[in-house]
């Protein structure tokens, strides 16, 4: 796998779906000496569940220890640091993963517990947890979701979870975008394997959850969330961490020149969703049939941006075709490939949000 593709699988057996990403992507040879010390980084910001949209999958994360096993590594760690305000010991037990991890014999470090030692992070001194500092390769498994100062957080913020509580407390006074990005130049991530369920629209904490029921690879953390950023519908380089850590040398945002590797045909038809409230209110707005979750969550991240602007005033509810229930068919309006024949259609399969929003300012 280079570091300019990006693996993609949809579905509900979200275990499985690891293991193909993993599988495709050769990640074991890519790691190479079954001794060598892999560490698994999960996102358990906070004691909630998955199915809120602000942590990590736990079928994710036995897919990976699955994988990793049966290949023969037997120097795994699962690691991670909850944000201030919350004991991972009680987060890691609420989401599911500290039962994963006792179901492998595989230890779970937390490392609020940890002592760090202060690198040279491109000419900023950041204090890292000593045990992130011992691996010998890091498996990253951020959620792609939304976050209230960040605009989204994927793999890079992801990062944040190998400092101590201290060096957090820091890059909040910082701004967080400057010290994330330096941060990443210390952190070297191997693989990226991200969690594109069900993440918060906006809030890193969840509470509104979008499905996609998706899952990514990736080797590089900034082509990583610049594709994040325009899932969500949002142009990389306005998001200032990406921009910086681009510059910094870690990776590209160059999204149009990956190479996007699907690993299954079609997606599942998209038989429920999860809505909340403004989920709801958002979904009003399309005429869904037989609509896989990728696409039509692709369509309410981009109703959203939509919504911040003021745009969604005056348009008709239902006003939007999407899914499979429109091949061959016309219409107005429709999003997706199976609307092309529609008069204004956006074709892709699934499309970005990024390029709905700019679709529906025309259309409408």
């Amino acid at each position: 796998m280079s570091r300019n593709d990006i693996y993609t699988i949809q579905g509900e057996d979200y275990k499985q779906m690891a293991i193909r990403i993993l599988q495709a992507a050769d990640v074991a040879a890519d790691i190479g000496d079954r001794g060598r010390r892999v560490g698994i980084k999960p996102n358990i910001l906070a004691a909630k569940k998955a199915s809120t949209g602000a942590v990590t999958h736990p079928e994710l994360v036995d897919g990976v220890l699955t994988y990793l096993k049966e290949a023969g590594f037997r120097n795994l760690v699962v690691l991670e640091g909850s944000w201030i305000g919350d004991l991972t010991c009680q987060a890691v037990r609420v989401c599911g993963i500290y039962d994963i991890c006792k179901k492998h014999q595989v230890p779970f470090l937390d490392l609020q517990k940890d002592s760090f030692q202060t690198l040279d992070a491109a000419g900023m001194p950041i204090s890292v947890c000593s045990e992130a500092c011992a691996l010998d390769y890091l498996i990253n498994m951020p959620v792609l979701k939304g976050h209230c100062q960040t605009t989204v957080t994927c793999a890079l913020k992801n990062s944040k979870g190998l400092i101590p509580n201290t060096e957090k407390r820091r890059f909040h006074t910082l701004g967080l975008h400057k010290p994330i990005a330096h941060l990443n130049t210390v952190i070297h991530q191997d693989f990226i394997l991200v969690d594109n369920i069900c993440g918060d629209l906006d809030f890193e904490e969840g509470g509104n959850p979008v499905t996609m029921n998706r899952v990514l690879g990736f080797r590089d953390p900034v082509l990583c969330d610049s594709f994040a950023a325009e899932s969500m519908g949002h142009r990389p380089k306005d998001i200032a961490y990406i921009r910086l850590a681009e510059q910094l040398g870690i990776g590209s945002t160059d999204v149009a020149g990956a190479a996007i590797i699907p690993l299954n045909e079609s997606a599942p038809e998209l038989k429920k969703m999860h809505r909340t409230q403004r989920v709801s209110r958002l979904a009003a707005y399309a005429n869904p049939k037989d609509a896989c979750s990728a696409c039509y969550g692709s369509l309410i991240y981009a109703l959203d941006r939509l919504n911040d602007e003021g745009a969604l005033r005056g348009h008709k509810t239902g006003s939007i075709a999407i899914g499979q229930g429109y091949r061959g068919k016309t219409g107005s309006i429709g999003v997706g490939q199976c609307t092309k024949c529609f008069e204004k259609t956006l074709g892709g399969c699934p499309p970005k949000a990024v390029e709905i929003v700019e679709f529906l300012r025309d259309a409408w």
